[in-house]
């Protein structure tokens, strides 16, 4: 067994009994294949529930404090970062774009299921905000359908993504796969890549409910 069947087979139970995750249009994923799932980032937790709502694992990119915590406590986090899909990448340095791109691009050439927040980091205030246009370079490179999804109802679980999430439901709503290959070739195009990304976020938009910000979710939290 995998550590990530195993982490999934101990801890979903928990996971469920906790959250209560009602899934909508979990059909839309394809059973193999690349593909890469991108959705909304409201809490912490939103890492959490995507495993276990999903048939096939979830590869995503993580910050790299999550693995290098010190005593018995860094080390279980450690594994069950990392045995559920998380892989490490220093995203501040000047290179922690480019790392998280190619890391991505290499996990669905490798046929699996790369999972991204567009956004790039957590809504400030539980709107959603402009999406950075490296989920448009990844589908054009490679060509992955884009899968988009909404999280609803982890902000009220753990507010401000801090401190331990309480009880209660959580809905995880999937839309229909996208697909670019009209844009094939076009990876460098800025305004293809913005139309792509705007077109993604605007089902992301449509399957969570929240209001739009035409701004990215790093300037709003720095203002």
């Amino acid at each position: 067994m995998s550590r990530f069947a195993l982490i999934k087979a101990v801890l979903g139970p928990i996971m469920r009994l906790m959250f209560r995750p009602q899934v909508e249009g979990a059909e839309h994923i394809p059973g193999d294949g690349p593909v890469i799932l991108a959705g909304n980032h409201l809490t912490f937790i939103d890492s959490i529930v995507l495993p276990v709502v999903t048939k096939r694992q979830v590869f995503f990119i993580g910050k790299d404090e999550y693995v290098t915590g010190k005593g018995v406590k860094g080390r279980l986090m450690a594994w069950f970062f990392t045995g559920v899909g998380m892989i490490p990448v220093d995203r501040d340095g000047a290179s922690g774009g480019v790392a998280a791109l190619m890391t991505g691009r290499r996990i669905l050439e490798e046929g699996k299921i790369f999972g991204i927040y567009p956004e790039g980091t957590r809504s400030p205030d539980g709107r959603l905000y402009r999406g950075r246009t490296g989920i448009a370079r990844l589908t054009l490179m490679t060509g992955a359908p884009v899968v988009p999804f909404a999280m609803i109802g982890t902000d009220k679980l753990q507010p401000g993504g801090r401190g331990i999430p309480r009880p209660g439901r959580v809905t995880v709503r999937f839309g229909e796969a996208m697909e670019f290959s009209r844009y094939e070739g076009m990876d460098r195009d800025r305004y293809v890549l913005r139309a792509v990304t705007d077109s993604v976020m605007a089902e992301v938009m449509r399957l969570s409910g929240q209001e739009y910000v035409d701004m990215y979710a790093t300037k709003a939290k720095a203002a």
